[in-house]
């Protein structure tokens, strides 16, 4: 008697939180094997055994998806750090990625940025989802540094913190073909992010 074919797996439809931290390291590796373009709702659906009913129930569709997935698989929160100074919170935002995982998410964001510019709803998906609060926690940051005296309120760098620090990211690699690992934004905040900030 020959046997039966096997039963497809059953799709999985209940969101979790651990169920959605799987689907977004799901939409990160399809991002890194293909790039944003070939990625598609079909394919995170099929690699996480979800229907595209689900994914289109909880993301509007696939800029929502992909910047909900960035911003949930950051290492650490803004929000989160309180260290009780700006060197000490600084150095805690920039330190908390592995030099590997680092290297993953520069590349992640380099195949991203042509995507970004080609496609204005994923672009207003990422300011909304990911920058826009990143710029908001960073500026609540800055402003518990101007309460505890360490930070001149009308400080001309501070509106320019984010577009530094982001730099340095991102210009390590190109100039120098090495991550922007833990040591050097050390460094890079001491020589020149706290200087610019009359600290």
């Amino acid at each position: 008697m020959p046997e039966e074919p096997a039963a497809p797996p059953a799709r999985r439809t209940r969101l979790t939180p651990e169920r959605e931290a799987e689907l977004y390291e799901a939409v990160l590796a399809i991002l890194r094997e293909v790039g944003y373009e070939a990625l598609t709702m079909d394919a995170v659906a099929a690699r996480t055994r979800s229907s595209k009913a689900t994914l289109y129930r909880q993301w509007k569709g696939k800029p929502e998806l992909v910047a909900s997935a960035l911003r949930h698989t950051k290492p650490l929160k803004v929000d989160d750090i309180d260290t009780g100074t700006l060197r000490g919170d600084l150095v805690a935002l920039t330190a908390c990625a592995d030099p590997a995982q680092m290297e993953r998410d520069a590349a992640l964001m380099r195949g991203l940025g042509h995507a970004v510019h080609c496609n204005p709803e994923l672009h207003r998906a990422l300011r909304e989802l990911l920058v826009e609060p990143e710029k908001a926690a960073l500026r609540r940051l800055l402003d518990r540094a101007v309460a505890r005296g360490e930070l001149a309120p009308d400080t001309p760098a501070t509106e320019f913190v984010a577009h530094v620090l982001l730099g340095a990211f991102i210009t390590r690699p190109l100039i120098e073909d090495r991550p922007a690992d833990a040591a050097y934004l050390a460094r890079f905040i001491d020589a020149v992010v706290l200087p610019a900030l009359g600290c």
